[in-house]
């Protein structure tokens, strides 16, 4: 950035409240971003969802291998935690396995 004067400060300032003008005018126009609530399963659907049968998803609940909220006798499954769950298993494939070598 080069120098200015203060005789080209009033013009700088109009540039760049045109630009915050703008900048303003594009946030608008994406629109109010909303909050997707995460979408719990219950057992059932868990299971369904991850393709296991229930009796697997509870053996895999009493060994702590999976994220589960329990409330009272219920248990309820965060899809997003699951979806992490699952890709936190990720088989690298060998040009990851050469990147990381790197």
């Amino acid at each position: 950035m080069k120098p200015f004067t203060f005789d080209q400060i009033p013009k700088l300032m109009g540039k760049l409240l045109d630009k915050m003008d703008h900048i303003e005018s594009l946030l608008k126009s994406i629109g109010p971003r909303q909050k997707t609530e995460d979408q719990l399963f219950s057992v059932n659907e868990a299971a369904q969802f991850l393709n296991l049968s229930v009796a697997t998803l509870y053996s895999k609940v009493s060994r702590n291998e999976i994220p589960v909220f329990k409330k009272g006798k219920r248990l309820y499954f965060s899809k997003s935690e699951l979806t992490a769950w699952i890709e936190s298993g990720k088989m690298l494939t060998n040009e990851e396995l050469v990147k990381r070598q790197l």
